[in-house]
């Protein structure tokens, strides 16, 4: 399938990864593995290249989605943004990077529409190319080493353990269908689903629990004051 240049609705998805095969199943990997599945579950090939980046495309509806691996190193993926956006001549609210993230807990998605890199060198480089901080990212978490002492860059270039692995795949497997929604529906949509914390919803769930409980019990003791009132009246009148 060959790349048509200059659609009027197109999304360029990126995915940060390093390229290799001594990197594939790393923690800093997340985006590469993120984007190959949504290549996977929509047929897409990995036929082209362009701007030291390798390309597949297809259509999500009614638009046009070119999915981008970069191959100049993670900390250099800027260089490969920076081309493609302006061989496609996309606006950077049509780019869309996806990255690992270190300070979300394992498998934990998170979508923004601007903001710094967070520490993270290849966001960082993507946005130093892009003169911009307003490029939508969409982050997946790999946690922190337990270990204090351990490198980060030994722990991001490691490989996830087998208990990590099963919520990283179901981390990637959400930002897949994140990236789906996004197309589909507009990032403002997908951040008030995606961005959801299923533990805080149900702390505040239990929290609100507690309220109605505390409130009934305060209206049961009111009605038995009354009810102990009106009897001792009942018993002066008589």
């Amino acid at each position: 399938m060959k790349l048509v240049i200059g659609l009027g609705n197109m999304k360029l998805l990126i995915g940060l990864g390093n390229p290799g095969p001594q990197y594939e199943h790393t923690r800093h990997n997340v985006g590469f593995r993120v984007v190959d599945k949504l290549a996977a579950k929509h047929g897409w090939k990995w036929t082209e290249r362009r701007s030291r980046a390798i390309l597949a495309s297809g259509m999500i509806g009614s638009e046009k989605v070119i999915l981008a691996k970069p191959i100049t190193f993670m900390n250099r993926s800027g260089e490969a943004v920076s081309e493609l956006a302006r061989w496609y001549k996309v606006q950077p609210e049509d780019i869309l990077i996806i990255c690992d993230d270190l300070d979300l807990p394992v498998g934990r998605v998170r979508l923004r529409t601007k903001g710094s890199a967070g520490g993270h060198n290849g966001l960082e480089n993507v946005l130093h190319y892009l003169h911009t901080d307003q490029i939508p990212r969409l982050r997946i978490g790999i946690g922190r080493p337990t270990n204090k002492r351990m490198d980060p860059i030994d722990y991001v270039l490691g490989v996830p353990t087998s208990d990590e692995r099963i919520l990283l795949d179901a981390g990637e497997d959400r930002a897949v269908e994140a990236i789906e929604m996004v197309v589909r529906q507009g990032y403002a949509t997908t951040m008030n689903v995606v961005n959801t914390d299923p533990e805080a919803e149900q702390r505040a769930a239990e929290k609100r629990q507690r309220q109605k409980e505390r409130q009934e019990q305060a209206r049961l003791r009111q009605e038995a004051a009354l009810k102990e009132l009106e009897a001792a009246e009942e018993i002066n009148q008589a």
